[in-house]
């Protein structure tokens, strides 16, 4: 049989804490925290769509769409962006296997 390695590769990602739900949105969005908040504060119609989306999340959990299908992402697991671009959620003690932080 043989045997392989997984390739170095550099992802960018974010750990879902149940609180940082716009901080994830724009990790996903690919736009800065204070260019969300601003577009959020100049348009009533987004800041209410907003609103309910954290409502619905706060009740039914964050949902990612994946390359899979649609995936559920508990309190404590990343948000990982893969090399195509897509994103998808990634259990913490299997994150800590896989990846370690640049510094």
């Amino acid at each position: 049989m043989k045997k392989y390695r997984k390739k170095p590769v550099v992802i960018e990602a974010v750990q879902w804490n149940g609180k940082n739900l716009m901080e994830i949105e724009c990790f996903r969005k690919g736009v800065s925290l204070h260019g969300f908040r601003m577009s959020i504060a100049e348009n009533t119609q987004e800041f209410w769509r907003w609103d309910e989306y954290e409502r619905i999340v706060e009740e039914k959990g964050l949902h990612i769409r994946t390359l899979e299908g649609e995936m559920k992402a508990n309190v404590g697991d990343y948000i990982i962006k893969g090399v195509n671009g897509e994103f998808y959620p990634c259990k913490t003690d299997i994150f800590e296997k896989t990846y370690e932080e640049l510094v």
